[in-house]
């Protein structure tokens, strides 16, 4: 049987790394009681902060500024690093310089799944692009950064620079964000299970195995 699951997220979300490998965690529960379970997973956009600008922001200060100084950041950071720890998931949040428009990464997951990427290769390109915020420390509204991070998931470099360098997919992009803000989506990770279940936050991986079975 297969079994679609759309993923809204955005790549500067650390619940939302934590939401992938919980899934992850959820796949393997599915399949060791349905062994033919096929799963299709199809990534949608979010954008966290929608007024990001494009060149991006300082990391530290926004996020002082969201949440009412340094140390309800740490506070956050923590309970965030400890949630992780459990779904094997780490964060190097020291590193992190700019918190980057994340347009372009979304487009580069878009043209990924648009053009037929094999899925194991969308899902190591989404991974790497988390790894690159949450642990590297890397811009991943740098265009020369996503090409690096493109052509270690097996794409061509050059090919991804003209995407990127392009407005291709930019309409489309802003189109899927507006048809997931119609949903009623107001947060992510947000999971649609066979277009017909919903299921909000990094859930853990037996809460999304459960919600899957049900809408299988």
């Amino acid at each position: 049987m297969n079994v679609a699951i759309d993923i809204v997220s955005d790549l500067v979300c650390p619940w939302c790394f934590i939401g992938k490998h919980r899934l992850a965690q959820a796949v393997t529960l599915v399949q060791a009681k349905h062994p033919g379970a096929r799963f299709q997973l199809n990534w949608l956009p979010y954008f966290l902060n929608p007024d990001t600008p494009p060149e991006g922001e300082p990391y530290r200060a926004f996020l002082e500024a969201k949440f009412g100084g340094a140390t309800k950041v740490a506070k956050i950071q923590m309970a965030v690093a400890d949630a992780g720890r459990e779904a094997g998931v780490t964060f190097d949040f020291e590193r992190i310089v700019t918190r980057p428009n994340t347009l372009l990464a979304h487009r580069l997951v878009y043209r990924a799944q648009s053009t037929g990427h094999p899925p194991a290769e969308i899902d190591a390109l989404v991974e790497r692009l988390f790894v690159a915020h949450f642990q590297r420390g890397e811009d991943i509204g740098d265009i020369a950064t996503l090409a690096d991070i493109a052509a270690e998931c097996g794409d061509r470099k050059g090919d991804v620079i003209d995407y990127l360098e392009s407005r291709e997919g930019t309409q489309q992009i802003k189109a899927l964000v507006g048809k997931v803000g119609g949903l009623g989506v107001t947060g992510v990770p947000f999971y649609i299970v066979q277009r017909r279940l919903a299921v909000s936050g990094a859930q853990t991986g037996e809460v999304l195995a459960a919600a899957i079975m049900q809408a299988m």
